[in-house]
């Protein structure tokens, strides 16, 4: 019998440069008013032109709001779920002077969490998929 090697794979290749060693978010920059939104747009949200081009976003931002997820979200969630299921961390993290992204914590601990808080973004395992591979997503880790 030959076992098969499991591989990571991203929840969602679009979304992030991973599995480059230090992985950036991909968001849209609208050239007519400058708006930078995560994840990428085709058509501005805050001017509505179809003038989007792709950009990098800083790796490190400021945690400016923080909650515990104390249960399985709701669908489409496709983590863990009942005896399997941690807790995590969820923020709202200011990326630079570009933009905020909604994103997992890596700390669950409301005692480590602070506003104002540096971090920086990771990749985490977040479940494992029907061949085996360990699916990963993005999440921020304090500094």
């Amino acid at each position: 019998m030959v076992n098969a090697v499991s591989t990571q794979k991203a929840l969602a290749p679009e979304i992030s440069t991973w599995p480059d060693p230090n992985p950036q978010l991909i968001g849209s920059n609208c050239g007519a008013c400058g708006a930078t939104v995560f994840p990428v747009q085709n058509r501005c949200p805050k001017c509505s032109a179809a003038e989007m081009s792709e950009v990098k976003l800083p790796r490190r931002g400021t945690l400016v709001a923080w909650t515990t997820q104390g249960f399985p979200p709701g669908p489409p969630y496709k983590g863990p779920t009942g005896k399997d299921f941690v807790p995590f961390g969820v923020g709202l993290v200011q990326l630079g002077d570009v933009v905020r992204v909604e994103g997992r914590l890596t700390e669950n601990d409301p005692a480590k969490l602070q506003f104002g808080q540096e971090v920086e973004l990771t990749m985490v395992p977040f479940t494992t998929d029907e061949d085996g591979n360990e699916i990963v997503t993005f999440a921020f880790r304090p500094v």
